[in-house]
């Protein structure tokens, strides 16, 4: 399985973020976005997932199956984890398997894997960050989708859990898994490439008015 991205440009309101950005990724193995605050690393996760309208280029998946949709094939750690407060850790990880597919662990595997077994039935507006974000990442393992897209996936968590993250990557690759990965920090797994993007910002298509007072 090999991912695609070519020329891709992002436009937000009256701003080009980035230009002509492409790279490739193959299976078992993971590429990370850097750059500045604003440069568009977010954005491209969400363009490749299709969570955002491509402005231009394209985004391309060699080796999957006939007619399936990269969105299907993708798992989104985002800034927000995803978590319903009212709802237990079970719950959450119960009700994203039923919409992924029940194709990985069960629930409470997937939060004995992050080390959560036992606040399973507690909401998880209770947790603490770190705890929501390793919920978060048990995500990943209750439905098998080969493209993982991880937006700051080390935000909140301590030197274990990272060694953890690292440990489930390692896994996802060697099965065969590919991740782009957006961070400001190092990551806890090998990094086939890096695309830093802020050498890809783009200047605004329509600068604004200067504002002045004329009272």
């Amino acid at each position: 399985m090999k991912l695609t991205v070519s020329d891709l440009s992002c436009v937000r309101g009256d701003y080009r973020i980035f230009d002509s950005v492409g790279f490739e990724v193959d299976a078992g193995e993971a590429v990370q976005l850097t750059g500045d605050n604003g440069s568009g690393k977010s954005s491209l996760l969400r363009l490749v997932c299709g969570l955002l309208e491509r402005e231009s280029g394209g985004v391309s998946l060699q080796g999957a199956a006939p007619g399936a949709e990269i969105a299907d094939l993708c798992h989104y750690l985002g800034h927000d984890n995803g978590l319903k407060a009212p709802m237990t850790a079970m719950e959450n990880l119960q009700f994203w398997r039923a919409v992924f597919g029940r194709t990985g662990l069960e629930a409470l595997a997937a939060l004995r894997t992050v080390g959560l077994e036992r606040i399973a039935d507690l909401p998880t507006g209770y947790l603490s960050a770190g705890q929501k974000r390793r919920v978060a990442i048990a995500r990943l393992l209750v439905s098998k989708r080969p493209i993982w897209l991880l937006d700051e996936p080390t935000s909140a968590l301590d030197a274990a859990s990272e060694n953890l993250l690292g440990r489930l990557v390692d896994e996802h690759l060697g099965a065969g898994g590919l991740v782009i990965a957006a961070t400001h920090m190092p990551l806890p797994f090998a990094i086939a490439a890096t695309i830093d993007m802020s050498l890809q910002r783009s200047v605004p298509e329509a600068a604004p008015e200067p504002w002045e007072y004329t009272g």
